[in-house]
């Protein structure tokens, strides 16, 4: 992770003192909190924040304390954590979610949303994109579209910025096709969401052209090695001994 994202992650700038002191000082295990976190939480959803190390204490706060459990919350953090990828944040706030208290199915959403929500992570780590939308569209995730990320600001640009990250790292030139399959997109759509990006489009080939980048750029690298007479000395006469 390079220095600056660990700092965001850390720390990040849209972070407020209070919340800070929450996350960094001993009231993280205070019970009372949770209200002001959880508030926290929405705020991210509403505004296209995220605050991971914030979203992990309302986990530990209902691991300690199940009778604050809300599974609303915990679908909400799981989302948000799956826009952090290929970050582990959501292998981190699913760890703590596995000693979460029982609750009647009817009022728990968390046990039938669970295994897709992993699902769409593995797909997103693999970068199988395409797989990635036709499950987040289908008919089985409907209640997670109806219920959560239609309430979830920007969710689906948060994902492309998943696939942006990594058409970034394996790309100099990538066709429409292919490009708008990874993005869930087409036409002009497609081009304008590029453009955003500073990729150029060849019309008349159907390619975007990635600009270069410390991870997209193929460097030659000579590799000079130096060996003293001295050394090559010794070489030639342990082999001639092994004879």
């Amino acid at each position: 992770m390079p220095s600056s994202t660990a700092t965001a992650w850390i720390s990040p700038s849209t972070r407020t003192s209070v919340i800070e002191n929450l996350v960094s000082g001993v009231d993280r295990y205070n019970p009372s909190n949770v209200g002001i976190l959880e508030d926290y939480l929405y705020q991210q959803i509403r505004s296209q924040e995220y605050d991971c190390l914030a979203n992990l204490a309302i986990l530990k706060l209902y691991q300690f304390n199940p009778d604050l459990y809300n599974p609303d919350v915990v679908v909400n953090i799981l989302l948000k954590a799956l826009t952090a990828a290929p970050l582990p944040d959501f292998s981190h706030c699913l760890s703590l979610f596995d000693e979460r208290p029982p609750a009647p199915k009817s009022e728990d959403p968390l046990p039938d949303l669970i295994p897709s929500l992993s699902t769409m992570h593995t797909l997103l780590i693999q970068c199988r994109f395409p797989a990635f939308w036709t499950l987040y569209h289908s008919e089985q995730l409907e209640p997670l579209r109806e219920n959560y990320t239609i309430e979830y600001v920007g969710f689906e640009d948060a994902i492309r910025e998943v696939v942006v990250r990594a058409v970034k790292t394996s790309f100099t030139k990538i066709s429409s096709e292919r490009l708008g399959s990874y993005l869930n997109l087409r036409g002009a759509e497609l081009e304008a969401f590029a453009e955003q990006h500073e990729w150029t489009f060849d019309a008349s080939a159907g390619i975007f052209t990635i600009p270069a980048n410390p991870d997209n750029e193929i460097e030659s690298i000579v590799v000079q090695e130096q060996i003293e007479l001295k050394q090559l000395t010794n070489i030639i006469a342990h082999t001639t001994l092994k004879r």
